[in-house]
């Protein structure tokens, strides 16, 4: 799935929803270095896009980028706001509690 999905990329096509999902694909595959790249390439292209905010977000977290992480979720609860996105939204206050749980713990 990743290799055509980069062809199409590769081809020229270039959008929020081909993004997405090479984003998608290489965070299944544990390259969150390229997952965080193509996910931020999806908010760049759609900024209420909140399902992708919510994957980079993950990408992020994962690679130890902890303020990155929420960062992108902060703007993913905007853009989740003004769709109408309640899922979404849900999913990422958790995200963002179990990081400030996280940090309380530390301190």
């Amino acid at each position: 799935m990743r290799e055509r999905l980069q062809a199409l990329l590769d081809a020229g096509r270039d959008d929020a929803l081909l993004r997405f999902g090479l984003g998608n694909s290489c965070l299944q595959a544990g390259d969150l270095d390229a997952a965080a790249t193509h996910l931020a390439a999806a908010t760049r292209h759609d900024p209420d896009y909140s399902a992708a905010w919510k994957l980079l977000g993950k990408a992020l977290l994962a690679s130890g980028r902890e303020d990155a992480a929420e960062a992108a979720w902060r703007a993913g609860l905007d853009a989740a706001a003004r769709r109408g996105d309640v899922q979404s939204s849900k999913e990422m206050t958790v995200f963002l509690r179990r990081i400030e749980r996280g940090r309380q713990a530390d301190a």
